[in-house]
């Protein structure tokens, strides 16, 4: 599919993908569910983490709204106190805010993500996060 559908349109599940090397502390499974492409699209994904799996830190041109489906987990932005995230909790980080999100240490962790694109660009990443888990 190649940008946001014209009418209503059904995905059904199955096209999971492992995340590409170097975005997390270790791979996660994501299943794209609307791509985007043009300037102002949105994109939304959902993304499974095995416990204690984090995003390196990363920004998004447009923002990012981050939905949590199951489990328990952890964001933070840059400067900001590590903040832990439940079941049903969402979360906006504003464009260009520097943050990550990722799995508690005990907890398997399930999100949609909604970010618009900005050209073809909808995330930036940056370097691995290091803090004391």
């Amino acid at each position: 599919m190649s940008g946001n559908p014209l009418t209503m349109t059904i995905r059904r599940p199955g096209s999971v993908t492992r995340s590409p090397d170097g975005v997390a502390s270790a791979p996660f499974w994501v299943e794209m569910l609307l791509e985007g492409e043009a300037r102002g699209e949105n994109t939304a994904m959902r993304a499974t983490l095995d416990p204690g799996t984090i995003t390196n830190w990363h920004t998004h041109p447009r923002g990012q709204l981050l939905y949590v489906l199951s489990g328990t987990g952890r964001a933070q932005r840059d400067g900001g106190p590590v903040e832990e995230l439940r079941t049903g909790d969402a979360v906006w980080f504003a464009p260009h805010e520097k943050h990550w999100h990722g799995a508690a240490a005990g907890s398997p962790f399930s999100y949609i993500s909604i970010q618009a694109t900005d050209g073809e660009r909808i995330v930036d990443w940056l370097e691995p996060v290091e803090i004391s888990r």
